[in-house]
């Protein structure tokens, strides 16, 4: 019996703690869990590379996000990948519109993180989610949700990785302190339903991320008011996919906003 117990344990996933994530420069307000492990999936597709994050950006504002041990994050999730049966380990939601959420997500995804008035501190070990609340407006002119949509952070492979959401006004001084140094954010470029290009280009200017990537627009016609206005401060680039993998060393040299096109998700041939 003993031999069967031993020959199980070394078939089992490995292990991580908290400890195993590599350090960012993120402003992270979650505290590690000290000697809690973590069971992680096997991965299915093709691995990602050690101290890199894979994002695929499937549709709307609603991105994968991959990592070297195999969890899945999937952003603004609408119950569904479309194209794999793929369950995510965690999902964040926003439900300014019925387009960034669903009321009911699979129940077999370990985390569901609702981002309207609730504050998430989520450790998985090799990936921290945190959140950073803002107000949303109402679609047809009623009363402010207060903490209604959040700006959720990803620290992972020593970077810092931002989704900003159904994002409505610009953050105020206490909220740009909570979100911290973002090397990678997600900003919706809608020119209106979120926020006005103006304000973006304010906001990601002070961001000053390393990369942006652009989401939430229905047509090149206000992706280009965004990107014109954006030439010059940033390189752009289109690389034609819909994915990126990025890690520190791997960051471009001057601000950069990468156009991914959004595709339902399949994995990666092998």
């Amino acid at each position: 019996m003993r031999i069967v117990f031993f020959c199980l344990l070394l078939c089992l996933p490995v292990m991580a703690t908290a400890q195993d994530r590599q350090p960012s420069h993120c402003v992270a307000l979650a505290d590690a869990t000290p000697g809690v492990t973590y069971l992680h999936k096997a991965n299915w597709q093709n691995p990602v590379a050690a101290d890199t994050i894979r994002l695929t950006y499937i549709d709307h504002a609603m991105f994968l996000l991959q990592t070297a041990r195999g969890l899945n994050a999937v952003t603004d999730y609408v119950g569904y990948t479309a194209g794999v049966d793929l369950i995510p380990d965690v999902v964040t939601m926003n439900h300014a519109h019925g387009s960034h959420w669903t009321s009911a997500p699979d129940p077999a995804i370990s985390h569901v993180l609702e981002g309207w008035q609730r504050e998430h501190n989520l450790d998985l070990g090799e990936m921290l989610v945190r959140n950073v609340s803002t107000d949303i407006r109402s679609r047809f002119g009623g009363p402010v949700e207060e903490d209604g949509n959040s700006i959720f952070i990803f620290e992972v492979a020593g970077l810092c990785v931002g989704h900003l959401g159904h994002l409505h006004h610009e953050p105020d001084p206490a909220q740009y302190a909570a979100i911290g140094r973002l090397d990678v954010v997600m900003a919706a470029v809608d020119g209106g339903l979120s926020l006005d290009t103006p304000t973006m280009m304010k906001v990601l200017t002070r961001l000053r991320s390393s990369v942006v990537i652009p989401m939430h627009w229905f047509g090149r016609s206000s992706l280009n008011v965004f990107l014109d206005g954006m030439r010059g401060t940033f390189d752009i680039v289109e690389p034609d996919t819909s994915f990126v993998e990025l890690s520190l060393t791997t960051l471009p040299g001057r601000p950069t906003i990468m156009v991914l096109n959004p595709a339902y998700y399949t994995p990666p041939l092998e």
